[in-house]
This record gives C-alpha cells, sequence and structure tokens, in this order.
C-alpha cells in the first residue's frame, strides 16, 4: 500500500494506469492473496485506486499526486541539503532514519509507511 501511495506522490503512477493484478502480485513476490485483496480495498476506500468490475483495479482521477514536478524537485534539493547538514555534523544513517521516523510521527504520518 505504502509503495502505491509513494508511486502516485511522486508521479511515477498516474490517474487510469492499472495495478498488476491479485495473481500477478502474488506470483511475483510470493505474499498471501488475501493479503493483497485486503491492501487493494484499503486503497479503494482511500480513494487511491477503483477496482473495475472485470478488468481490475486502476489509479483513480482523485488520487493525483498534489506536487508539482517543480514542486517536488525544491522539496528534493532541500531534503538533499538537510542530509548533507546532517552527515556534516556526524550523524549516520540510522540516527537520521530514527530523526525522521520520529519527525513524521509527530506530524501524525505513520512511521511504518515512511520505512516501506
Amino acid at each position: 500500500m505504502a509503495q502505491v501511495r509513494q508511486a502516485v506522490l511522486l508521479g511515477i503512477l498516474h490517474p487510469g494506469d492499472q495495478l498488476p493484478s491479485v495473481r500477478e502480485v502474488v506470483t511475483q513476490i510470493t505474499i498471501n492473496p488475501n493479503t493483497v485483496h485486503r491492501a487493494y480495498r484499503d486503497l479503494e476506500t482511500e480513494g487511491i485506486v477503483e477496482g473495475r468490475q472485470g478488468v481490475g483495479t486502476f489509479i483513480s482521477e482523485r488520487a493525483q499526486s498534489a506536487l508539482t514536478p517543480k514542486r517536488q524537485l525544491a522539496l528534493q534539493e532541500q531534503l538533499l541539503s538537510w542530509l548533507s547538514r546532517a552527515r556534516k555534523a556526524g550523524m549516520q544513517d540510522d540516527a537520521i532514519m530514527a530523526l525522521v521516523t520520529a519527525s513524521l510521527a509527530m506530524t501524525g504520518e505513520s512511521a511504518e509507511e515512511f520505512r516501506q
């Protein structure tokens, strides 16, 4: 679920794009089909995807990213700058991840989604 959300936010997946079938996902990553069904259903509840009877699961029109490519690039540049300063201050990757995870928790985001 987190990968689909992230792909939509980053503009990798667009409204109308089709997700792999449950069978394809199960074959590719050896996961329980019920887990995939539940994930697709939860994404549909969130309005990110829509199931089309007999056709498949597609990214919905409502899932369009709020970030323009220009704004996304600006945010990425700011993040890279911050990462550079953090490393120069002596922070290792695990400490950076811990700080980001704690910061996400403070903003109400799911730290588990961030890790995925």
